[in-house]
Parts: structure tokens; C-alpha cells; sequence
């Protein structure tokens, strides 16, 4: 390729990259390329460097798998991340965007405190170091519902880093065992949501709803730690739990309030890592898991087959349950400032960075700020509006790093302090204090978990259940407040019977009929032998019904109550007897399981009134006579 230069474009314009056959590679004022070949997003997973991955020789069927993820969850918070607009789901399009949403000239974003506060909040329940100082950048990408044309991001110093995520895998014959599991936090950083583009294919055309832009976003890196689909649905479900619980994000995946972009790549144990494609916008835990794995065994297959895996961006299509390429990333890490041409950076050889010489050089105008590759100590600095470029100055085209990030001018550091470092007399409305936000952590699902096993002896995994599926853990509690029956017999309806109704019709726990009181009332009249176990299933199947009648009613209009008339009941075990002789001589032959046909036939003649305990005391007595 013919040596880069700088060239002028004419009065008025900047300063241009160009090369020496006259290909610019950027002008100012002029389309680089059609906006279909851009890439919207790039992966922050810290995946270690790419390598092509090798055709698998024969015999070698063994294949690992490696999964990073980026989670992106919506900050509960009243107004957004940089504006004083409000956040709220399904409003009119367009009717949330303040003159900063929109970009217009002029205005300047003021920083958020309760983002701020949340954000502290999350880093402290992943064991993340809270930076006491950190910095926004901004992000360059032009897309329809960005209208500045970047995001305001935390790349070079975010708010928390270095955390962990502990999250539990089922594993067992009967998915009975809970095997800890934990994965490491890159970091979390704060950072603004996109609008919505609508496309209207019917007209050939899209529209914007700003509502979404400037919404704050916790962006949550995991280390590729991960190996399966499983394994991030677990993960992403506790981190949905722990958001929940700290109140720093609703976390619902319907409403797109949680977000998972998945990078997935395989390789042969003891080999380099393989080349990785990144599945977007994942929101869902079930699309989750099946989009990894499907992903996984598609670039085994492909590489078994003699195949390339593509480094590029894929959706996860649910009816298909495929992933599918929605565009290429292969050269194109850096597509902010130019769309298809190599990334070009200044080297800096002579001159000092920051001390301009008067004898050479032209002066810089292309942006506000420009990164530029320092050749002395291989450290990325930063060249001001106006830096003097010294003729001994060489352009370079380096692909690895990337001048879409740029400090953002209209923000200063975010300062943090803790009980050692707060200023005296600092009013507590202006600071942030980490150690105070600490005080104030919740009991987080792991310690509940705990507090379940210990407090209601129940197995490790039914606590997991409890917590994972949504309203389930209040609904138990409140039924235990309401009972006299044992937390084990509770726990048993709660997660089998009434679980099993809700899956069954497809319903959440807040859409259920039957109310925490009434499975209470339910559980005493079978606690004080009012009812028998198949007469409360009858009963619970009436109140499923909801028709608003309580357990008792239910029980007195069926006539379920159990029979305490033992001399009837001792009377009907005779008829029984009598009407099957042949059950009764296998009984007396020494078959022990024929006892057990006598007590159905009770139990059916009784319509399950009578205690199945009393029937085979009167059955046992009988016989022996």
C-alpha cells in the first residue's frame, strides 16, 4: 500500500489522511462509505488476541468452548443518565427527549447521582474495587438513533473493576445437586442506552424514537470464564437476582431492561483460542443459553468440516432457534471514523509530546482530541486541538488500536470518596461516600439462599428455585406467616403443586388465582386431618378455578371432610373385604402389596374421605383375626 500523508482539501476544509495515489481514507463533510457497512458495537470482552483457528487434525474430536459475555442492565432511576427527562416504558414515541437527548448545539450533560449511586452499589455486591476516580469518554459510532454520534462511555478508567459472580449449575441425574460456579469481573462501567430504530418495511422506511437515548446503562463485562449455554443463563440469572435485590436495575428482559451480547469461540484443549463471533442483543435467559450452545456446535461443525470461523457480529433468530451473520467484522475493529480503511495513527519520533516547535511541522485542527501512538515508550497519548505535528512525525496504520474513544470534554473525573479520604464539612448532597452505600447493602440471593437452608431445612435446590423463578420466595414466606403446617410440608405444595399449576398455564406467580391466604387456610385444614391429601388437591384444584371461594367453603359444599365415624368405616373395610376375596387370599399368601389395593378401594368407595393411616390400622386388624 502506497505511504499515507497528510494532504490539504481545500479552503475551509481540515486537514486529511489521504495516501499517495489520492485514495482518502477521511474527509470531513463527506460519506465514507454506505452506512450498511458500518459496524454498530464491538465487543469489550477481553478474550486474549485472536488467532486463526487450525483445520482439527484426524482423530482430534475434543473441542472447548469459551464464553465471554456483556451485560447491559437499565439503572432504576426517575430521569436519565446525562438529562433531567423521565425514563418510563411504552410512552408515546418520542415524547421523552430533552434538547441534550437530541443533541442539539449548545447543551451540556449534568451527571446523574442516583446512576452514580447504583452503580457503586452493584460494584460493591460483585466484589468489585470502586475506583475512586474514574472517566468518561466518548464512544464514536454514527447510527439514525444516535444523534450526537457517540456514546458517552466509561473505556480507559471505569467505575469498578475486578469483581466476581458466584452463580450455581444444576448437575445430577435428576438436576438435584448444585455445583458452585464463579466467573470473573472485568469491569462495570456507566454508560448512556441508544434510541430505537422502528423499520416500517411495508414503506421502505425507519423510524427514530429517542425516547431510550440517554437512558443510564450499567454495562457489566464478564472474563471469558464461561464454557456453555448453561453456564451464562445461570450467571446472567444471578446477576439479574443481585440487581433485583439491590434495587439498582428492574432487570426485565421483556421491556429490554436487560440486555446480553455473548462472545463464543472454540478451540482444541492446549491450542491457541479460536477466532470469535459476538451474538447481539440476547434478551432473553432461555434465547441465552440455546443461542451459545447452538453457536458452539456450528463453529465445531464448520471446523470439522474444513471450514473458517469468521471473526463477525450474529443475531440469535428464536423461531429458527439459529444464529444467523448480520455483518463482518474481519478488519473493520475500528469503524467509527473509517468505514473501510485501515485505522491510520501519528508516530511521534523527535519530538517531545506537548513541547511544539516553532522551525517544523503544521498545525492539527482534525478533532478535538487525537490519539496518538508514541514511539519512545509505546504509551497512547493524547494530542490537543492545535498540537504543533513536528515534521519528524510519520503517519501509521495500526489495527490494534483504535481512535473511535476520545475523553469527554464536558465532564471532569468522577471522584469518589470513602471514611478515610471525605474532605471535613463536605456537605453529603455534593460527595458520594462508597463506605456509606456499603452500610446500606441489602441481603443478597446468595446469603438468602443460605438463610432458607438453615432457617427451613429445605434442600439447597429448592432455595435456588424459590429465588430464581420471579415472586416466588415472597409468595412462600407469606404463606408461611399464615400457616401451622411444617416449612417442609410449605415447601412441598408451594414448589409442587402450586409451581407445577403455574407452568402449566403458562402464568407468572403475580397472575396466579390462588392467594398466599388461601393455600394457607388450605395447608391447616389438611395440618389438622380435617382433610385428607387427596381431598386438599380437590380443593386446590377448585380454588384454581377462582372463583373466590376460600378452602373451607370449598370443603363443606364437596362434603371432603374426613370420616370419624370409625365404626363406618370399619363396616365399609368388611364390604370391601367381602366383595374381593381374591385380593384377600393373595394378602394372606404372603403378597404385601395387595394391602395396598384394599386401601384404594376404601379410599374410592369413601371418595378419598377416610385417612388412608386409619384404613389400613382397620384392613391389618381384620386379617389377623
Amino acid at each position: 500500500m502506497a505511504a499515507p500523508m497528510l494532504r490539504w482539501v481545500g479552503r475551509g476544509r481540515l486537514w486529511t489522511f489521504a495516501r499517495v495515489d489520492g485514495g482518502s481514507c477521511h474527509r470531513r463533510g463527506a460519506p465514507t462509505g454506505s452506512t450498511s457497512n458500518r459496524i454498530r458495537g464491538q465487543s469489550s470482552v477481553a478474550q486474549q488476541p485472536l488467532y486463526t483457528t487450525q483445520k482439527p487434525r484426524k482423530g482430534e474430536h475434543k473441542w472447548a468452548a469459551v464464553v465471554g459475555l456483556e451485560i447491559h442492565a437499565q439503572i432504576s432511576s426517575n430521569s436519565k443518565l446525562f438529562s433531567g427527562s423521565q425514563v418510563r416504558f411504552s410512552a408515546p414515541p418520542n415524547s421523552l427527549v430533552s434538547f441534550f437527548d437530541a443533541s442539539l448545539p449548545g447543551t451540556l450533560p449534568v451527571l446523574n447521582r442516583r446512576c452514580v449511586e447504583a452503580a457503586v452499589m452493584t460494584g460493591l455486591a460483585l466484589n468489585c474495587h470502586i475506583n475512586k476516580k474514574s472517566l468518561f469518554d466518548r464512544k464514536h459510532y454514527f447510527y439514525a438513533d444516535l444523534p450526537a454520534g457517540y456514546q458517552i462511555t466509561q473505556q480507559r478508567l471505569p467505575i469498578a473493576v475486578n469483581g466476581s459472580l458466584t452463580y450455581g449449575v444444576c448437575a445430577g441425574k435428576k438436576q438435584s445437586q448444585v455445583i458452585p460456579k464463579t466467573v470473573r469481573i472485568k469491569q462495570i462501567q456507566l454508560e448512556q442506552d441508544s434510541g430505537k430504530s422502528l423499520h416500517d418495511d411495508l414503506r421502505s422506511q425507519t423510524l427514530i424514537d429517542l425516547n431510550r437515548a440517554g437512558v443510564g446503562l450499567l454495562e457489566v463485562v464478564l472474563e471469558p470464564d464461561l464454557s456453555c449455554g448453561e453456564e451464562a443463563a445461570a450467571a446472567v440469572r444471578e446477576l439479574q437476582l443481585i440487581l433485583q435485590a439491590l434495587g439498582t436495575s428492574q432487570a426485565n428482559m421483556a421491556e429490554g431492561q436487560l440486555r446480553v451480547d455473548a462472545n463464543i469461540s472454540v478451540h482444541h484443549p492446549g491450542e491457541p483460542l479460536g477466532v470469535r463471533t459476538e451474538v447481539k442483543n440476547l434478551n432473553s435467559i432461555r434465547f441465552l443459553a440455546k443461542a451459545i450452545d447452538y453457536e458452539i456446535q456450528r463453529q465445531i461443525d464448520e471446523l470439522e468440516n474444513g471450514g473458517e470461523i469468521l471473526n463477525e457480529t450474529r443475531s440469535f433468530h428464536h423461531q429458527l432457534g439459529c444464529t444467523m451473520s448480520m455483518r463482518d467484522k474481519e478488519g473493520k475493529q475500528d469503524y467509527s471514523l473509517f468505514s473501510q480503511e485501515p485505522t491510520l495513527f501519528l508516530s511521534v519520533a523527535a519530538c517531545p509530546v506537548g513541547v511544539p516547535s516553532p522551525k517544523c511541522g503544521v498545525w492539527l485542527s482534525i478533532r478535538p482530541w487525537l490519539q496518538c501512538d508514541a514511539s519512545d515508550d509505546n504509551e497512547l497519548q493524547e494530542l490537543p486541538v492545535g498540537f504543533l505535528l513536528p515534521s519528524e512525525a510519520r503517519l501509521t496504520h495500526r489495527r490494534d488500536l483504535a481512535v473511535r474513544f476520545m475523553p469527554e470534554p464536558n465532564l471532569p473525573p468522577l471522584v469518589l470518596y470513602d471514611a478515610t479520604s471525605l474532605p471535613a464539612g463536605a456537605d453529603p448532597q455534593q460527595v458520594i461516600n462508597i463506605d456509606q452505600i456499603r452500610e446500606t447493602l441489602p441481603e443478597l440471593p446468595r446469603v438468602t439462599r443460605e438463610r432458607l437452608v438453615q432457617q427451613y431445612g429445605m434442600l439447597l435446590e429448592h432455595s435456588f428455585t424459590l429465588l430464581n423463578e420471579v415472586g416466588l420466595l415472597e409468595f412462600f414466606q407469606n404463606v408461611i406467616k399464615e400457616t401451622r403446617a411444617e416449612p417442609k410440608k410449605v415447601t412441598s405444595w408451594v414448589l409442587n403443586t402450586f409451581l407445577g399449576y403455574l407452568k402449566q398455564q403458562n402464568l407468572a406467580v403475580s397472575e396466579s388465582p390462588v392467594t398466599p391466604s388461601a393455600l394457607a387456610e388450605l395447608l391447616d385444614l389438611l395440618d389438622s386431618r380435617t382433610i385428607s391429601s387427596a381431598a386438599a388437591k380437590q380443593v386446590f384444584e377448585e380454588l384454581w378455578k377462582g372463583e373466590g371461594k376460600t378452602p373451607g367453603q370449598i370443603v363443606s359444599e364437596k362434603q371432603l371432610e374426613l370420616m370419624e365415624d370409625r365404626g363406618s368405616l370399619e363396616q365399609l373395610c368388611h364390604s370391601v373385604m367381602e366383595a374381593h376375596p381374591q385380593v384377600v387370599m393373595d394378602l394372606k399368601e404372603g403378597n404385601p402389596r395387595a394391602i395396598n389395593k384394599l386401601i384404594g378401594l376404601v379410599r374410592k368407595a369413601t371418595q378419598s374421605r377416610a385417612d388412608p393411616a386409619m384404613i389400613k390400622e382397620i384392613l391389618e386388624k381384620k386379617l389377623s383375626s
